[in-house]
């Protein structure tokens, strides 16, 4: 077919219109193009460049590895241990709840810490890392390594977490870390510094003992490193890493070795125990039972064991040698003793008569021997514990004095220690009664103060205290930290009592009385080795009195009562008596009488001070040495190797 101009014509107007369509089109793109172009790359500049920037780039903080804490001798009471956890970056994993689904089909999640986890994610800043779980095994971190393209803004780590290899032994003194909750931020010690660290969730702090009292100092100082993350989120490599400072080396002043003896030797009593050395205030052992595994609080406690502690009637969460106040019952009557000689109202060698009771204002005040003791002297008052003796100096001298020497001996003081709720005890006068009671003070209370009772309340410590300073003669202070970092702790000489000597010498020779003289009330926790005799002074702490109606139904004796009604058991000690080296005290909480309970306590675990180990047999009196050597059998210890100096797995 023969095409005529006029087709012609039309076919290039159609093409034309086609062109100018496709054209304009194509300019129309092209411009909205550049003007999209012109808005990020002028308009959006600085935004889009800080957003590249944070994608490429991230600062990460670097836990620093917390304080090794050690015994005397070098053995580890603290250490660290390898942890395998997961982190998520919210900022960097986009959609959270899909990123934990793909991560749940990888690694075994609980669904509480799962839980626990996504309210952390929501509640920190969208770049704090937030731990989705620890404890993993090798395998499971390295299955997420694998499967890290699928997984932004999560990261395996390796990191570090607190472990105890002597478990109970220094669970009250040690203590133990846990992870940063909102009521650590709010407390002082944790704030000072508003350390970043601790806006890490799961990072470890210091919750009681040691670890708490010295935790900035354990905790160190933070390292960062710089991080490349692609678009997604996965972390490419490290560009930069800046190592932080380790917290510091702490060297304790216990032996690790006597410790353990001491809460073996304990046992299953609610009870405890102190160890010092008189001439310097070093600690040696301070124990209190029964006792728990503070790892268990490291790694998440579970509630039926929580329970378990709280429930107990015999209280092992509470540490008894500091915070447990007692009425020191007898082992007072040195400080009434002193009160009076170094008041000039008694002499030495007066004698006080003791028909079993003292009459004052029309109430008659009981000594624990029902017939009395008869004539007794200072010495034999202290060996044979007569409390009439004492409700008669004690009335004679009065209760400020009483008050002043019982505080220069330690008592109603607070000591400088790092560990929970150190206890301050009571030591009461006539202000504190009418400030406190609104009382006026009467002569009945000076009478039961004289022999420990009534308001006076005093810790384990502070008896320990108490006795290292009538050994020593000197104002001696307990200490419980013996380096940091390798540096000695200093120790100033403790100054003198300003007690007069021969006043003391009278003191010390009754307590020599009360376990070395056949009438002294623990004659029968005596040692017999050569050198290392002892000294000291049983106590028995009234909980309650017995009632007339309890004793028409025949409840006469402790024995009697339920457990939780009966009297504590006290005793105090010194020795060797010639030449102090150890001071000892020891409180059974309901175990009746010092001299059954817990002299027999206090006596075993001075000598193991002393020998450094096992005694022999022959350090006993020859008529107990087959229970002795059935008790040393029967204890479980733990082996030599354990307390090897610098063990540690960090």
């Amino acid at each position: 077919m023969r095409r005529t101009p006029k087709d012609t014509e039309e076919s290039i107007r159609t093409i034309s219109r086609r062109g100018l369509i496709l054209g304009g089109a194509q300019l129309a793109f092209i411009g909205l193009l550049a003007g999209r172009m012109r808005y990020m790359q002028v308009d959006q500049a600085d935004t889009f460049r800080l957003l590249a920037e944070e994608n490429r780039i991230n600062i990460r903080l670097l836990p620093p590895a917390r304080g090794l804490i050690y015994d005397r001798n070098g053995a580890t009471l603290a250490e660290n241990e390898q942890n395998y956890r997961v982190v998520l970056v919210r900022e960097d994993a986009g959609d959270v709840d899909e990123v934990l689904r793909r991560l749940q089909r990888i690694v075994p999640l609980d669904p509480e810490d799962l839980a626990r986890a996504r309210r952390e994610i929501d509640r920190r800043s969208p770049f704090v890392p937030v731990t989705i779980a620890d404890r993993l095994s090798w395998e499971d971190i390295a299955e997420v390594a694998v499967n890290a393209p699928a997984l932004p803004g999560v990261s395996p780590e390796v990191g570090l977490s607190r472990v105890y290899p002597l478990a109970g032994d220094f669970a009250h003194v040690v203590g133990y870390v846990g992870p940063v909750s909102d009521y650590d931020l709010t407390r002082g010690y944790l704030f000072e510094d508003e350390d970043p660290l601790l806006q890490i969730p799961k990072f470890q702090v210091g919750k009681t003992g040691v670890e708490a009292k010295l935790e900035t100092p354990l905790r160190g100082k933070a390292g960062t490193k710089r991080i490349e993350v692609n678009a997604t989120g996965r972390v490419m490599r490290e560009l930069d890493r800046r190592e932080g400072r380790p917290g510091d080396t702490i060297q304790l002043t216990i032996d690790s070795a006597l410790q353990n003896y001491v809460q073996a030797r304990l046992g299953d009593e609610s009870a405890s125990a102190v160890v010092m050395d008189p001439a310097s205030g070093d600690i040696l052992a301070i124990g209190s039972a029964p006792a728990f595994d503070p790892n268990k609080f490291v790694r998440g406690i579970s509630v039926a064991d929580y329970r378990g502690l709280l429930e107990d009637d015999h209280r092992p969460l509470a540490n008894k040698s500091v915070q447990g106040i007692y009425p020191p019952g007898s082992t007072f009557k040195m400080v009434t003793a002193l009160a009076a000689l170094e008041a000039g109202v008694i002499d030495p060698s007066e004698t006080v008569w003791c028909p079993g009771h003292k009459e004052v204002g029309g109430r008659r005040f009981h000594c624990w021997r029902r017939g009395g003791h008869g004539w007794v002297d200072l010495v034999s008052s202290l060996s044979e514990s007569c409390d009439v003796y004492y409700y008669d100096i004690a009335e004679r001298v009065g209760i400020e004095k009483i008050a002043v020497m019982a505080r220069k001996l330690g008592l109603g003081q607070r000591y400088d220690l790092p560990m929970s709720a150190v206890a301050v005890g009571l030591m009461p006068n006539k202000a504190w009664k009418l400030e406190n009671r609104d009382a006026e003070w009467v002569v009945g209370d000076t009478l039961n103060s004289g022999i420990g009772q009534g308001f006076v309340l005093a810790s384990p410590l502070q008896l320990a205290v108490m006795t290292a300073r009538l050994a020593s003669g000197t104002a001696v202070a307990p200490r419980l930290v013996k380096s940091v970092n390798g540096v000695e702790t200093p120790v100033a000489a403790p100054p003198p009592l300003e007690i007069d000597a021969d006043h003391l010498q009278l003191i010390r020779k009754g307590m020599h009385d009360v376990i070395n003289s056949r009438d002294g009330t623990a004659f029968g926790s005596r040692i017999v080795a050569d050198g290392m005799r002892l000294a000291g002074k049983t106590g028995t702490s009234q909980v309650r009195n017995i009632t007339a109606a309890e004793r028409a139904r025949g409840v006469t004796r402790n024995e009697d009562l339920p457990w939780e009604r009966r009297d504590h058991a006290l005793f105090v000690s010194y020795a060797p008596h010639d030449a102090p080296r150890l001071a000892c005290s020891v409180v059974v909480e309901h175990g009746g009488g010092g001299s059954l309970a817990a002299a027999p306590i206090a006596r075993d675990i001075v000598l193991q001070a002393l020998y450094g180990g096992k005694p022999p047999l022959s350090a006993y009196p020859s008529s107990q040495r087959g229970t002795i050597r059935t008790r040393q059998e029967r204890l479980i210890l733990r082996d030599p190797s354990d307390f090897a100096p610098g063990r540690s797995r960090a």
